[in-house]
């Protein structure tokens, strides 16, 4: 197996949002993608999952089935007026084997089960998900991706704006899938949450400035070259990072 980027450029509106990046992802492993707003973080999870087209370069993929591959994006838009139940949401991860419009079986719904399980909702199959609180809906989407027992995870900030305890249990069952073998990829702007439960880490600044094991990269030296040459691609302040990198925590 193979997830690869070879002299990858993504643009939006003629503005580099990606510049020549070559990286081979560590299959098997956990990884951060890190960097400012604007980094080219999210573009390069849509260019990996054949959302955007590369303007140069290209994604490689190999021993990977489409079906093999889960992601969690930023935010989920649901119609809150469509009764939708959290067994309905976590039985969408398992369409690909059981179909759209295929009857759920007795076993399709034990694995429901044992999913909220593991993200601690045992007991909230029947509940509507406009009846969820937000930390409660991440926990919903984390029983989805586990439904759908893929080998590559790709996760767009997936502890935004959820409280500590839901944090920490995400945190948890991300270990578990590391244990698991499964390759994990997720873009992160806490760099605690990075040093908690991330193996290797990527850091962007639209351009690749260093791409190791967690503790190799997240040092002063390439904070600072990120930090720099962020500005080098400043325009009209397209982006920047939020807090000088020697004394903030996140990007």
């Amino acid at each position: 197996m193979q997830l690869a980027c070879k002299n990858l450029t993504v643009s939006y509106h003629h503005h580099p949002a990606i510049h020549h990046l070559t990286c081979d992802f560590k299959i098997g492993t956990t990884t951060a993608i890190v960097g400012s707003n604007g980094a080219g973080k999210s573009t390069l999870l849509k260019a990996i999952l054949g959302e955007l087209k590369p303007d140069t370069g290209e994604i490689i993929i190999q021993g990977i089935n489409k079906k093999d591959i889960a992601y969690l994006p930023q935010s989920i838009e649901l119609d809150n007026l469509l009764p939708l139940s959290v067994s309905d949401v976590i039985l969408l991860g398992s369409w690909h084997t059981i179909g759209l419009f295929d009857k759920v079986n007795y076993d399709s719904q034990l694995l429901v089960n044992d999913c909220l399980e593991q993200v601690g909702l045992s007991g909230f199959n029947k509940r509507f998900i406009h009846e969820l609180s937000k930390g409660q809906l991440q926990r919903v989407y984390f029983a989805r991706i586990i439904m759908q027992q893929a080998s590559i995870i790709i996760l767009d900030e997936p502890f935004n704006a959820i409280d500590s305890k839901t944090i920490t249990d995400i945190q948890q069952i991300i270990k578990k899938w590391h244990q698991q073998g499964k390759t994990v990829i997720a873009v992160l702007h806490d760099l605690q949450q990075v040093v908690a439960s991330f193996e290797y880490t990527l850091l962007l600044a639209k351009e690749l400035i260093s791409y190791d094991k967690t503790a190799l990269v997240l040092n002063k030296e390439n904070l600072s070259k990120a930090y720099s040459n962020n500005f080098l691609w400043l325009d009209n302040n397209f982006c920047r990072f939020e807090e000088n990198p020697n004394t903030s925590s996140s990007f």
